[in-house]
C-alpha cells in the first residue's frame, strides 16, 4: 500500500469513528482489519496531522495568571476566569465553572465537607443531578440561623445530597456559641460525635469567602459581634472563612477564644482539597490573606480578582 492510499485510509477509519459515530468493531468488519489495527490507524491519524482535534472552551481561563498564582502562593490548582462584559456575567461564568469543576471532583470522594453561604448555594443549584449513593455531604460548622434567607432556611447538605441521590448529616445547632462550658460540652454529645469524626474523613471541601459584612448580615450575630470576636480588632480583620476571621497574612485572629461550634481549624486544614471560589474584586484582600496563610489548596475566581491579589501583594 503506498503512502497516499494509507493516508486516505486513515482519513476513512477516522472519519467514520470520529465524525460518523462508528463503533471500532463496525469499522473492523468494514475494512476487513483488527480491532487493534483499527486503533493503531486511529492514533496514527492523530498524530499524523489528519485528524486535528480542537476544544473550545466555552469559558476561557487566563492561564498567565494561573502560572503566576501557583508559583507565587504554591497552589495545586487555580482557575482564573477571564472576565466577561458585565459583573453578572462574571459571576454567572465563575459559578458554572465552580459547579462542574467541584462536581468532578465529588465524583472521586466519599465524604464531601461543605460551609454556609451564597456562593456555596449557587453552586449547588448549578450541579447536575447524578447518583452516588455512596456519598456523604458533611457541616463544618453548625446552623448560620438565617433562617428567611434559602442560604439558610433548608440545610446545604441536605440540597447538596439531593443532586447526588446521597447521604448528609447535619449539626443542630448554631454557628456560634458564646458560652464556652455549653460549646464544648455539646461536642461531646453521643448524636453529634459522629457527624465530627465525620468531618475528620472528609476529602473535600468547597467555600466562599466572608468578610466582616458577612458576620453583620445577622442580626444575631450582629448583636454578638463583641463576643464573637472577643479581644480581636475589627480593623484587623480583611475575610472570614471557615467562620473564623483572619488578617492580611492569612492568620486566624480569635484563636485562642473560638466561639465557633464545628470543626477546629486543625480538622479543616487536614482535609487534602479546600477549594475556595471568589467572584467579587471587593474580596480580594481576603482571597490574598487566605492564600498567605495556606487556608486553601484551590482556587477558583475571575481575571479583575487575580489581577486585584497580585497588585495588593506588591503593595
Amino acid at each position: 500500500m503506498n503512502n497516499l492510499t494509507h493516508r486516505q485510509q486513515l482519513a476513512d477509519i477516522a472519519r467514520d469513528y470520529y465524525l460518523s459515530q462508528t463503533s471500532i468493531a463496525e469499522i473492523s468488519t468494514k475494512y476487513h482489519l483488527s480491532r487493534y489495527l483499527i486503533t493503531k490507524y486511529l492514533d496514527e491519524a492523530v498524530n499524523s496531522g489528519i485528524v486535528k482535534i480542537l476544544i473550545e472552551d466555552p469559558l476561557q481561563r487566563n492561564l498567565e495568571l494561573e502560572a503566576q498564582f501557583k508559583k507565587l502562593f504554591n497552589l495545586s490548582n487555580i482557575a482564573v476566569i477571564k472576565d466577561a462584559d458585565s459583573f453578572n456575567d462574571n459571576s454567572d461564568n465563575v459559578i458554572a465553572f465552580a459547579a462542574q469543576n467541584i462536581q468532578q471532583k465529588i465524583n472521586h470522594s466519599k465524604i464531601v465537607a461543605v460551609t454556609w453561604g451564597q456562593t456555596v448555594l449557587n453552586i449547588i443549584n448549578h450541579f447536575q443531578i447524578q447518583t452516588q449513593e455512596d456519598l456523604l455531604f458533611v457541616p463544618l460548622m453548625g446552623a448560620n440561623m438565617k433562617n428567611d434567607s434559602p442560604a439558610g432556611a433548608t440545610p446545604i447538605v441536605q440540597r447538596a445530597a439531593a443532586k447526588f441521590g446521597a447521604h448528609y448529616k447535619t449539626l443542630p445547632a448554631p454557628l456560634y456559641i458564646i458560652n464556652d462550658q455549653v460549646r464544648q460540652q455539646l461536642v461531646l454529645e453521643p448524636a453529634l460525635a459522629e457527624v465530627f469524626q465525620q468531618m475528620q474523613q472528609a476529602e473535600l471541601l468547597f467555600t466562599g469567602i466572608g468578610t466582616l459584612a458577612s458576620l453583620n448580615s445577622v442580626k444575631i450575630w450582629q448583636q454578638q459581634r463583641s463576643q464573637i470576636l472577643s479581644q480581636v480588632d475589627p480593623h484587623q480583620i480583611v475575610g472570614f472563612l471557615y467562620g473564623r476571621p483572619f488578617d492580611s497574612q492569612g492568620n486566624i485572629l480569635n484563636f485562642q477564644q473560638d466561639k465557633l461550634f464545628g470543626a477546629s481549624l486543625e480538622t479543616i486544614l487536614k482535609i487534602p482539597t479546600r477549594i475556595g471560589i471568589v467572584k467579587s474584586k471587593f474580596k480580594s484582600a481576603a482571597l490574598l490573606g487566605a492564600l498567605r496563610g495556606k487556608l486553601l489548596t484551590e482556587v477558583i475566581t475571575t481575571e479583575s480578582v487575580a489581577q486585584r491579589v497580585l497588585l495588593e501583594n506588591q503593595a
